[in-house]
């Protein structure tokens, strides 16, 4: 309100210097940016990867299938788990030597991280496995993609907003410079004359 203010306080004033409008308009265009341009950037951007996400959502729940396995033995020490996302998120669980059936009828044997602690030869759970029965990460949940959606159309906002106010402090910077310039030339002009008797001063 003070910005729109101030362009239409400058805008007949007499005493107004060309910049002045100027770097009113500038701080009058830098707040629609803050007020509206961003917020709406960042719904935009925020429906478009949440809409990308949830297809990714929809994609993996296609490919990916919870199927049972059975514990077989514990695994030898050092030998890797077959499983990359458990290898990030469960490096420290114990190991196992599990056999389950894909989805496409195909027995599979390896090395997963024990769904209990301690593991016994026997025991039942779940993994999760493509169609053919090699061991996958847990597909991506609506909800958590959602949550990165909103995350990503906050930071696009806050982008756009951060990028209007920096302009404008530039262009500020920029205007003031010229007119310490043009200050310091007409004191230039001035300063011989200044006290002199019948110079004006």
């Amino acid at each position: 309100m003070r910005t729109a203010m101030g362009v239409w306080r400058w805008r007949r004033n007499p005493l107004r210097r060309p910049t002045d409008l100027f770097e009113a308009w500038v701080a009058f265009a830098a707040l629609v940016c803050v007020v509206v341009v961003a917020p709406a950037v960042g719904w935009v951007a925020g429906l478009r990867v949440d809409g990308t996400l949830q297809q990714a959502v929809h994609a993996q729940r296609q490919e990916r299938h919870l199927v049972p396995a059975v514990v077989v033995r514990p695994a030898p020490d050092g030998e890797p788990s077959e499983d990359p996302a458990a290898q990030r998120t469960a490096p420290r669980r114990t190991q196992i030597v599990a056999s389950w059936t894909a989805p496409d009828g195909s027995s599979h044997e390896g090395t997963v991280p024990a769904a209990e602690e301690p593991p016994h030869p026997g025991d039942r759970f779940r993994i999760w496995t493509d169609a053919r029965g090699r061991l996958v990460g847990r597909p991506l949940d609506p909800s958590a993609a959602s949550f990165h959606a909103g995350t990503a159309g906050l930071a696009a906002a806050a982008g756009v907003a951060l990028l209007a106010v920096t302009v404008r402090r530039l262009v500020v910077r920029r205007l003031m410079h010229r007119r310490y310039i043009r200050l310091d030339r007409a004191w230039a002009a001035a300063g011989p004359d200044w006290g002199r008797a019948g110079a004006g001063g």
